[in-house]
């Protein structure tokens, strides 16, 4: 079983994308099952809607899962299996204040140490715990021997007892903390492998303590993805536009596209363009490389581009507002000028819109469009061409730039011949 772990408190970063196409590729590669766990107990910071978006986006990305778990439903097995660790003594009731620990983390950064809980309510007597009513969070035993990960990426990674320190596992108000209900949730759903950031991995020692802590002894791997780093060679922040996936979409970059650079960002696909579906013959995460991912808005226009030629006529141009493979035809004239298909829209919208005349062509235009609406229709652009010329008179500079302008809305852009082929069904509602 794998898992995509969202929390719906932002716009979808593109490394959480990446992070679920790397789950939804090697979950086919397994043959296993991938879940969506909406990790939503901070409730302060989540974002009503946020967790439908999410599911939204994955659909449209052709990611395919078999169960939605929001992690606040599994609430009651925190509390009961941090209960198990206290009964254990494998856990503790610390009464330690906000402010005093805060001033032991003053001491040890004066100190110029790292800071560790300093186990004061580890050994208590229990009459001491029991008849203390001050606010309490729960804590885990510091491990007693070294923990060592297997990461596909990284290789073997060790994290000393200290580094993993006495931990909280409960929070004052008995909501779980973030590593506490991440190990449990992972364990009650028999996770096998867990695909995530590098931000996680010094979450990930106190998660397989808490789990070898509660006597869960199955083995589980890990990969942790290398960082993307910006156009400016910095870690991609929610500031940055290009870092929302709900951003690119709307800047007119398709689905396959996006998920095509970045199954190829730090990879070594057999080939530049692919879809999803082929990356599951070739993806491994044993080639990763190491090193942080670099993010190219060119070259996901460039990707996104020949996509875009890939589709078939009707595809286009539904993604101009129609669903007719002479409108199809016509939009792939104007990829050669554009990358997303919001500038391919911005090309062809203009064309069905109402015209704007240059004062310079006004009298010609209007000449043309009486003619026109009272014409025959024309199946070849030439002889449209020689009816309008003798019918108006109009010829050279007279005739080409109105003509333009009168069935494109705009005074440069492709062979016009080639853009009457795929619009002289239309001319009727083009000029009125």
């Amino acid at each position: 079983m794998l898992r995509f772990a969202p929390s719906p408190t932002g716009d979808m970063h593109i490394a959480s994308l990446r992070i679920a196409l790397f789950n939804y590729i090697v979950a086919k590669q397994k043959g296993e099952d991938l879940i969506v766990r909406i990790e939503d107990t901070d409730k302060e910071k989540n974002i009503e809607g946020k967790d439908k978006e999410i599911l939204d986006i994955l659909a449209l990305f052709g990611i395919e899962y078999t169960q939605v778990i929001h992690q606040s439903q599994n609430v009651r097995f925190h509390s009961a299996m941090a209960l198990q660790l206290l009964h254990e003594k494998k856990a503790f009731s610390c009464f330690c204040s906000s402010a005093w620990l805060d001033k032991k983390r003053e001491e040890a950064k004066e100190a110029k140490k790292p800071y560790t809980y300093d186990d004061a309510c580890r050994n208590l007597p229990p009459e001491l715990v029991i008849d203390n009513t001050s606010p309490f969070t729960i804590r885990i035993n510091r491990p007693d021997e070294t923990i060592t990960i297997q990461d596909h990426i990284k290789g073997d990674v060790s994290f000393e007892p200290d580094a993993v320190d006495s931990f909280i596992i409960m929070n004052q108000d008995k909501t779980p903390t973030y590593n506490f209900a991440c190990a449990v949730d992972d364990m009650l759903s028999d996770i096998s492998i867990i695909i995530r950031s590098e931000d996680h991995i010094n979450n990930t020692p106190k998660q397989e303590h808490i789990r070898a802590s509660l006597n869960y002894n199955k083995k589980i791997e890990y990969a942790h993805l290398p960082i993307i780093l910006n156009e400016s060679g910095k870690k991609m922040s929610k500031d940055d536009n290009t870092s929302s996936v709900k951003w690119l979409l709307e800047e007119g970059y398709l689905p396959e596209a996006i998920a095509n650079y970045f199954l190829l960002m730090g990879n070594k696909p057999p080939q530049e363009i692919f879809s999803t579906k082929e990356a599951i013959g070739w993806f491994n995460l044993n080639t990763i490389s190491k090193s942080p991912a670099h993010f190219s808005i060119d070259m996901l226009k460039h990707i996104n581009k020949e996509h875009l030629k890939a589709l078939d006529a009707k595809e286009l141009s539904r993604y101009v507002g129609f669903a007719d493979e002479e409108i199809g035809e016509l939009a792939r004239i104007y990829l050669e000028e554009v990358e997303t298909t919001k500038e391919l829209k911005a090309k062809i919208a203009p064309i069905f819109a109402p015209r704007v005349i240059p004062e310079a062509f006004a009298e010609q235009i209007e000449l043309m469009t009486n003619t026109i609406k009272n014409a025959s229709f024309f199946e070849e652009y030439d002889d449209f061409k020689n009816y309008i010329m003798k019918e108006t008179g109009l010829k050279g500079e007279n005739y080409f730039q109105p003509i333009r302008i009168l069935l494109t809305n705009a005074e440069h852009g492709p062979d016009i011949a080639e853009v009457y082929k795929y619009i002289k069904n239309y001319l009727g509602e083009i000029i009125k």
